[in-house]
C-alpha cells in the first residue's frame, strides 16, 4: 500500500522499476483499477493539484523501486510556475485520459479486450516481457471474477499470445495482443507519447 483513501499525502513517488495501481474500493470491499503508474509518472498528483488527499487507493502492482520525495518540496517547486509545473500538468492530462479510457473500456469492451489492454499498459511500464501477477490480483484490478480472468488468460495462451504459469505471464506475441485489444490502448498510448515525448522522466 502506497497510500490509502482519504489520507493526506506526505510524500509522492516516482516509480522507476515498479508499477503502482490506482484503485477505487467500494463499501463492500470490491475494487477496480482506474489507472497504472510506472516509470513515466508520479504517484500522488492530488498533492500538487490542491486536494492533499484522494478517495482512491494506491497499491504496488509489480514490485520494484521508486524515488520518494517530500510532498511539500514538490508542492513548492510546482508553485514556482516553471518547467516542473508544465511537465506535471501534461502528465496529469495523460493520466486523466487513461482514467477516462479505462472507464469507457470497462463499460463497453469484452473482458478479453480489457485483459489485453491491461497487459499492454503494464508491459509499457516494465523492462522485458514478463509480468508476475496472480489471477486474483488481475481480477481485483479489472473488477471482475477470478474465473473470468482464468478463462481470458487461457484464451490468450491458446492463441499463442502469452504463456501463463503460477502467477508468471510471459508475453510471446506483443503485436498479436495489440491486434486483439480494443481501441482504448492506442488512445492512451498516443496521448502519453504526445504529452510526454520520449518518455520524459518527471
Amino acid at each position: 500500500m502506497v497510500y490509502e483513501s482519504g489520507v493526506a499525502l506526505t510524500h509522492v513517488y516516482f516509480p522507476t522499476t515498479a508499477i503502482v495501481s490506482l484503485l477505487y474500493v467500494m463499501e463492500n470491499g470490491a475494487s477496480a483499477e482506474i489507472a497504472v503508474v510506472g516509470n513515466e509518472g508520479i504517484v500522488g498528483i492530488s498533492r500538487f493539484m490542491g486536494g492533499k488527499s484522494t478517495p482512491s487507493r494506491a497499491v504496488v502492482q509489480s514490485a520494484g523501486q521508486s524515488i520518494r520525495l517530500n510532498a511539500e518540496f514538490l508542492e513548492q517547486e510546482f508553485n514556482q510556475a516553471g518547467p516542473v509545473l508544465h511537465l506535471l500538468l501534461r502528465y496529469t492530462q495523460a493520466l486523466i485520459t487513461q482514467m477516462s479510457q479505462t472507464a469507457v473500456c470497462n463499460r463497453h469492451h469484452s473482458l478479453d479486450q480489457q485483459l489485453c489492454r491491461w497487459l499492454l499498459l503494464s508491459l509499457d511500464r516494465l523492462k522485458g516481457d514478463e509480468l508476475v501477477m496472480t489471477q486474483e490480483l488481475i481480477a481485483n484490478m479489472l473488477g471482475v471474477r477470478r474465473e473470468g480472468v482464468s478463462e481470458g488468460a487461457l484464451k490468450l495462451q491458446q492463441a499463442g499470445l502469452i504463456r501463463y504459469a503460477r502467477g508468471h505471464i510471459t508475453v510471446l506475441d506483443r503485436a498479436g495482443l495489440e491486434k486483439r485489444t480494443c481501441e482504448c490502448y492506442a488512445v492512451v498510448k498516443k496521448e502519453y507519447d504526445r504529452l510526454l515525448p520520449q518518455k520524459t522522466a518527471i
